[in-house]
């Protein structure tokens, strides 16, 4: 097995990971307030992630690094939980999913841009087109309009691609299980502080499925998922690896079906095969890494 397909496969675990995050953040926020979910995983995951560095004994990042790390906190600690979990007051799982579907693009354009990888035409126009499944997709599942609430989910997509991309980068030089680890306890100061502030008493009477749901959401995607996706684009490159979020959605779409009643339709089937055929496709196409 080459880089690119071992890169692939490790990155696709961590986006089963992360596929289930809007349909358990759906559960969780029938008990709690989104910004206290939001703010509380990123704690529960910044106490763990400084447990584990304690344990490793890891060193402190280079002042270098450390802004970096900063980033990384903004983009995937902060701003995509942040703007989902809002969005998921109102909107729905299954709608969210789709609308997420433009991150692998954007992920290839931020990884262009910063780090000079070069897709070839054939590549980039596999991935447009992925892209452009997906958007049609959410116009016609929203009767031909975007709402605030897409907004909100095209926001915590371009902030989670720019962590990506900055994380996936980092994880080439040192430990992507330490990357992660690091922005988590970055930032674990201001989480502790805004999880004290969000938190309400009643929250102590939510029911096991909502604490679980929780729990969840802060030891998975916003800490183990990113072992196995920071490896993942740290091995096969940004611009390959991201195509493999094309089939996030439609693992978004399952999960939704099983955890909270949505109907898989005959369009949900079709708009899948097309999807991951787009990431078969990408397989195929030359990327340079500089």
């Amino acid at each position: 097995m080459n880089k690119e397909s071992k890169g692939m496969l490790i990155g696709f675990i961590g986006i089963l990971i992360f596929s289930l995050t809007l349909p358990v953040s759906k559960i969780a926020i029938l008990s709690f307030n989104p910004y206290f979910i939001a703010f509380g995983r990123a704690c529960l995951a910044g106490l763990v992630a400084l447990a584990y560095l304690v344990y490793k004994q890891a060193s402190f990042p280079s002042k270098t690094d450390l802004v970096k790390f900063i980033v990384i906190a903004l983009g995937v600690v902060f701003g995509f939980p942040i703007f989902t979990t809002v969005a998921m007051k109102e909107g729905s799982s299954s709608h969210g999913a789709v609308i997420l579907g433009m991150m692998p693009l954007a992920t290839t354009v931020i990884g262009v841009l910063r780090f000079k990888e070069r897709p070839s035409l054939g590549f980039w126009f596999v991935s447009l087109l992925g892209a452009a499944l997906v958007v049609i997709y959410a116009l016609l599942k929203s009767a031909g309009s975007f709402t605030y609430i897409d907004g909100l989910l095209v926001l915590g997509g371009i902030c989670a691609c720019v962590g990506y991309v900055e994380g996936g980068e980092l994880s080439r030089k040192m430990n992507p299980r330490a990357v992660i680890s690091w922005a988590l306890v970055i930032s674990l100061p201001i989480n502790i502080v805004m999880s004290y502030l969000t938190f309400h008493s009643e929250y102590w009477s939510a029911d096991a499925i909502a604490w679980t749901s929780f729990v969840y959401l802060s030891l998975f995607p916003m800490f183990l998922g990113f072992f196995f996706w920071y490896e993942g684009l740290s091995i096969g490159g940004i611009a390959r690896v991201s195509q493999v979020q094309l089939i996030q959605p439609f693992c978004t779409l399952i999960a939704a079906s099983i955890f909270l009643g949505d109907h898989l339709t005959l369009m949900n089937m079709v708009f899948a095969f097309l999807v991951v055929s787009t990431v078969i496709l990408s397989k195929r196409m030359l990327v340079k890494r500089s």
